[in-house]
């Protein structure tokens, strides 16, 4: 049987693809010493689970679990029940609860660096909710994420966009919830092309005034922030607040189309890593992060750029589908057995769409089993209707 598959591509025809079955370079067996670089990490649905997609989650935990332990052996840390895990879109309060408490014990058995994701996503907003009650939403997420010794990543809250009046009441929210939590977080400020009910976080109408809004909030609580992790897609914003930041803040880059150069930076500065792609090319970023550690700026260079066109074409819009990709490539990798997410979410990218993921990813030399990833591509394709 030949090699070649036959893919569904843009023109609407069936293509040949000749598999490149490159083989992955050496990785990382421990974290970086050169930058401190989270992966967000997806859950897996169970698929076996009789339930309403739209209402109930059910997870399969030990492939969950796994995951995060491939990640931990890569180097990475793990960014938890973040939006990369569905929150929002699929994952409620009680299974994000389950998934931080068994996240967080095998971070501690493993010796695996760990921090998880507190919104206020199990508030319901009514024409009676209040700024408190933003407040409480998210001090009660802190202190279960305390609770089982995990650290804070402090989320953007879709509640607080929708009840702010402007920039006062952003600060006033972010200084209460800051001034009860035990440790330093992670601030996450997320654009709404990740999720539209965002739009004008930071109580701005422009992205430099939400800037210069956020900036207020961390050097009004600097003692209580460790880090801001910025998902914008807008590498020249990052920089220019990276460089105001005060020195004991560290910037995490959340730019999943231009991460090489803001991690890489210059001589003025560099990003710190909280990326949800890190999950979708988890090899080739600890080999990439392994070249840096050893001085090898142009094998980082090299061993990354293949996987911008993969990520870009992963995040594009609707961007906040993007989750369909990052478990596309989990499953084509052989991390779990079936291509099945919570909410169904696996039907928000079209067969061509996912064909074209897997030549970008072929190409990157991302498949750990190339044999298998093809395999299994097919197997999609013929549920899909593709002869």
């Amino acid at each position: 049987m030949s090699n070649k598959l036959r893919l569904p591509r843009a023109s609407g025809k069936l293509e040949l693809y000749q598999p490149t079955k490159k083989s992955l370079p050496p990785t990382l067996t421990q974290s970086p010493k050169s930058r401190t670089v989270f992966a967000a990490a997806h859950v897996v649905a169970d698929p076996l689970a009789d339930i309403d997609l739209a209402s109930e989650t059910v997870l399969d935990w030990e492939a969950t679990l796994s995951y995060r332990r491939y990640l931990w052996s890569l180097g990475f840390s793990v960014a938890e029940a973040m939006d990369t895990a569905q929150r929002g879109m699929g994952l409620n309060w009680e299974a994000t609860k389950e998934l931080i408490q068994r996240s967080v014990a095998e971070a501690k058995s493993h010796k695996g660096d760990i921090a998880c994701g507190a919104g206020t996503d199990h508030l319901n907003v009514s024409p009676q909710t209040t700024l408190d009650d933003v407040i409480n939403a998210y001090l009660e997420q802190c202190s279960f994420i305390e609770s089982v010794g995990g650290s804070i990543i402090l989320m953007a809250s879709p509640a607080l966009a929708a009840l702010a009046n402007g920039p006062e009441d952003y600060a006033k929210v972010y200084h209460t919830v800051l001034s009860q939590v035990s440790h330093p977080v992670i601030l996450h400020w997320l654009g709404a092309m990740f999720d539209p009910k965002l739009e004008g976080y930071w109580g701005a109408s422009t992205i430099d005034q939400a800037m210069e809004n956020c900036l207020k909030v961390i050097k009004e609580n600097e003692t209580k922030i460790g880090g801001i992790k910025i998902s914008l897609l807008d590498d020249n914003l990052e920089i220019k607040m990276r460089q105001q930041l005060p020195d004991t803040v560290k910037m995490y880059t959340g730019d999943d189309f231009n991460y090489p150069h803001l991690i890489l930076g210059d001589k003025a500065g560099y990003s710190h890593a909280l990326l949800g792609i890190f999950d979708a090319i988890a090899p080739l970023a600890s080999a990439a992060f392994r070249a840096l550690d050893d001085g090898d700026i142009k094998g980082y260079q090299n061993i990354l750029a293949p996987t911008v066109p993969l990520s870009r074409h992963i995040f594009k819009a609707p961007t906040r589908f993007y989750k369909t990709g990052v478990v596309f490539l989990a499953y084509l990798n052989g991390h779990q057995d079936h291509f099945r997410m919570v909410g169904g979410l696996e039907s928000m990218r079209s067969v061509v769409h996912l064909a074209e993921l897997f030549i970008l990813a072929d190409e990157a030399g991302l498949f750990i089993d190339p044999d298998k990833a093809s395999h299994r591509i097919n197997k999609v394709l013929d549920v899909a209707g593709v002869i």
